[in-house]
């Protein structure tokens, strides 16, 4: 299991401030958008948004559907109370039905792809009337397992926690003031009713998170991993899944068609 001491903590929180701030300096920005969905991840990114661009220049967008907990709005007001920064709520239920109408045989991850797109364009909508930037509520371990809807909540300007892994961001939520009822709370995208991190992944974030040090960070090999006491099926399931998502980590590919294109930009 990942441990982080507190003064790295602190450390980690101030370069994140920083880089919020400078990011958005050079881009132009104001103003920082982030949905909020009552969950830990979105919760410390609002949290160290109304740090970067103080709580009047924060926004956090309630984007409920039908089949949330009702314990997740009332976290995310809590939350945007406790911080002072402004929060606005958009119901997606009428917009998420509507689109369910036009396609048939609609499976549950299908419609969870559709809700977090709709949320996306939410965010962005929200972001061009307030000149603000949209700030992503991803982890590093989401991203590295692909844990993420394209163009949805994978869909923001820029990714303040993308460089902690979640048992970082579960410390972190902890020392900047995050009430317990949100960092105990499991982990859930809310893209269907009784849906978790977890049981989707197929293993606890300690322990992915753990693999994933091993694996990405110090470089280990699956049986150097195995080694160390970890379950082969696990580490398999971490590899499978970093391997099939990396589509996800990259924008969209251009054919070489010239020795200068469009890449070098990229």
């Amino acid at each position: 299991m990942i441990k982080t001491d507190k003064a790295t903590l602190e450390e980690y929180r101030d370069k994140i401030v920083e880089f919020i701030k400078k990011y958005a300096y050079n881009s132009g920005h104001k103003t920082g958008v982030v949905g909020l969905s009552g969950g830990v991840d979105s919760s410390l990114t609002y949290s160290l948004t109304c740090e970067a661009f103080g709580e009047k220049n924060t926004i956090g967008v309630i984007m409920p559907y039908k089949t949330s907990k009702k314990s997740f709005k009332g976290n995310a007001e809590k939350l945007a109370q406790l911080k002072g920064g402004r929060i606005r709520y958009h119901e997606i239920t009428g917009i998420v039905d509507s689109f369910k109408k036009q396609f048939e045989n609609i499976t549950s991850i299908r419609l969870g792809n559709i809700m977090a797109r709709t949320r996306m364009i939410a965010l962005y909508d929200t972001a061009s009337q307030f000149k603000g930037l949209v700030m992503g509520t991803g982890n590093k371990t989401e991203i590295l397992l692909g844990y993420f809807t394209v163009y949805g909540d994978g869909g923001c300007s820029i990714e303040p926690l993308g460089d902690l892994y979640k048992t970082q961001v579960w410390e972190m939520a902890n020392m900047v003031g995050v009430p317990d009822e949100i960092i105990n709370e499991k982990p859930t995208a809310d893209l269907w009713e009784g849906q978790t991190d977890e049981e989707e992944l197929g293993i606890a974030y300690q322990k992915a998170d753990s693999i994933l040090y091993l694996l990405f960070e110090k470089c280990f090999t699956r049986e150097e991993a195995i080694a160390e006491g970890y379950n082969s099926k696990d580490i398999d399931n971490i590899i499978e899944l970093a391997k099939k998502s990396c589509f996800k980590r990259h924008p969209p590919p251009v054919p070489l068609l010239r020795t200068q294109n469009i890449n070098k930009y990229l």
